[in-house]
């Protein structure tokens, strides 16, 4: 299994930096899109740490659940997709199917 280097970090940022205002990807998505479809929970960790001024509102994971991590926890995910004119339940999730994003260059 390949490690997470600064080269995945990066191809990470430029995906996530590519999402559209009101579409989303999952952790996966993300992760697999960058050369490591394993990673999903790794790309959470490079989520939470990663630069802010990326929009990783737009992640989620694989139901469409918000992330605790997210700044702001739960509630801080909510308002920035809702500001985007997403729909979040009270369940925190959004209805995914609607709003997955996959770009061209797969």
């Amino acid at each position: 299994m390949p490690r997470i280097d600064a080269e995945f970090k990066k191809r990470v940022y430029e995906i996530v930096g590519q999402i559209p205002k009101g579409k989303v990807m999952t952790y996966g998505g993300v992760a697999a899109m960058a050369g490591a479809a394993w990673a999903a929970w790794e790309m959470g960790q490079i989520a939470h740490t990663g630069p802010a001024d990326l929009p990783w509102q737009r992640v989620v994971n694989k139901t469409g659940g918000l992330a605790r991590g997210y700044p702001g926890s739960f509630e801080g995910h909510k308002k920035a997709l809702e500001a985007e004119g997403i729909v979040v339940d009270e369940d925190y999730k959004i209805k995914i199917d609607e709003l997955l994003w996959c770009s061209n260059e797969q």
